[in-house]
């Protein structure tokens, strides 16, 4: 994986306990690497690595760290400079998933070696979209529904995610039913300290 995911889950372990608790965790992980290069390619292994040493070093579970991670990650890459691609991606959460494969071509131009994911998006009603989740890499359904979570908090609706179709009892991709309300919900950060505090 490129190295801006890893420095993603530096960024979101210092929040919750600084660098401290980083260091813990790439101790813990077995990587002595000072800091990872963005636009550097590393071992899928060492990120799930450092998910595990999380998961220990916190309290909660590998998949709630995805989970938690995929929330963050919406403000981190928007703070790092990728705001402006998911400006042109649709001004709602249903256009937004349905474009979520062409900004990933559009990344490609910049990161050569991105082994992205493919998503296909159904529109069923006026308030649930299904959404099939295809990728070489597995156990990451969980960051999915984190950046759903994540995307509904910036498009201002409330999100419930049901997966129907799971790689982890056999199938060959994962899917999701997603419902949406418009809501006025707190804020990434709001959900990031309650985060930090539960851990």
């Amino acid at each position: 994986m490129y190295g801006l995911i890893n420095q993603g889950l530096h960024d979101l372990a210092v929040q919750i306990g600084g660098e401290r608790l980083w260091r813990e965790i790439k101790s813990s992980a077995g990587v002595g690497l000072e800091a990872f290069v963005g636009m550097d390619t590393y071992p899928d292994d060492i990120t799930y690595r450092l998910v595990d040493a999380t998961s220990a070093a916190i309290g909660i579970s590998p998949a709630e760290v995805l989970h938690a991670f995929g929330k963050h990650w919406i403000l981190y890459t928007a703070r790092r400079g990728y705001g402006a691609i998911f400006d042109t991606m649709g001004r709602n959460l249903p256009a937004f998933l349905a474009n979520l494969d062409t900004m990933h071509a559009r990344l490609s131009l910049s990161m050569p070696e991105m082994r992205p994911p493919s998503f296909v998006c159904e529109q069923l009603d006026d308030d649930r979209i299904r959404l099939e989740y295809w990728s070489e890499r597995a156990g990451l359904a969980p960051m999915v529904v984190g950046l759903l979570d994540g995307l509904g908090e910036m498009y201002g609706v409330t999100v419930s995610v049901e997966q129907t179709v799971d790689r982890v009892q056999g199938a060959d991709h994962d899917e999701f039913l997603i419902h949406y309300v418009a809501s006025t919900t707190v804020q990434p950060d709001d959900q990031l300290a309650a985060v930090a505090s539960d851990g």
